[in-house]
């Protein structure tokens, strides 16, 4: 069973970057490809009339989990999701050992 976070959060692959629709606001995650099993999330964008509202750290989550569900694994160079994992630690299980963000 899906929850919110998955069935609202888009992989936009021709833009590069996770989308969440909020009240017809985006918000978005912006990755590159790094090799077919990890993505360097670069920047995270909430809109300003959204921000302080959690909608970072749900997409945050969201993207997290399509990336768990792909087994992908990422390079946190934002950030936002630099800091997201510091207080979520579990999600340490999909930043990847093959590359730290001095690699980019």
């Amino acid at each position: 069973m899906k929850n919110m976070n998955e069935t609202n959060i888009k992989n936009n692959t021709h833009r590069h970057q996770f989308e969440l629709d909020t009240d017809g606001k985006l918000s978005i995650v912006v990755y590159q490809k790094v090799d077919d099993e990890t993505l360097a999330l670069t920047h995270t964008e909430v809109d300003p009339s959204l921000e302080g509202h959690g909608v970072g750290s749900k997409l945050v989550e969201g993207v997290l989990q399509y990336i768990e569900q792909h087994d992908l694994k990422i390079v946190p160079l934002c950030p936002f999701v630099s800091v997201y994992l510091k207080r979520h630690p579990d999600w340490q299980r999909v930043v990847s050992t093959g590359y730290n963000a001095s690699d980019f």
